[in-house]
């Protein structure tokens, strides 16, 4: 039986991951929308997510405060070197993922909506791995 010290370690931990992983959806997000539309806005991000406005406001007052994203005054939005870092990462192992899952049969909805769920929780060394048999298969990444 956990004590409930132990449980409210666990929560705080649970809790981190979610935020951490909701930064990554963000950045990836706005580095998705800048090469599609080659400028983003709260509006973008909010309707590419499908999330409310103010909680895009909220999110974009964090990341600014860690230094993943600058604002300039007309309301664009910029990853840093730091978020685009990060933003990068994300895309990469979401679109291995994307086309590894089409590879083997799955449909294209639901493979973009699986790698959104794994590419968060995967290790580097299983992710590296992906990465090679992609490119060993010439999958078209």
């Amino acid at each position: 039986m956990l004590t409930s010290v132990q449980k409210k370690n666990i929560r705080r931990k649970v809790t981190a991951m979610e935020i951490h992983q909701s930064a990554e959806d963000y950045l990836e997000a706005i580095l998705m929308i800048k090469e599609k539309k080659g400028y983003v806005r709260s509006v973008d991000v909010a309707n590419h997510l499908s999330v409310s406005r103010p909680s895009v406001s909220y999110s974009m007052k964090r990341l600014r405060e860690n230094d993943y994203i600058t604002i300039n005054e007309d309301g664009m939005i910029y990853l840093t070197d730091k978020g685009s870092a990060i933003a990068e990462k994300i895309y990469l192992r979401h679109r291995v993922l994307t086309c590894i899952f089409k590879s083997i049969g799955v449909s294209e909805k639901v493979a973009e909506e699986d790698a959104c769920m794994v590419e968060h929780n995967l290790s580097d060394e299983t992710f590296d791995a992906l990465l090679k048999y992609a490119e060993k298969h010439k999958l078209d990444l």
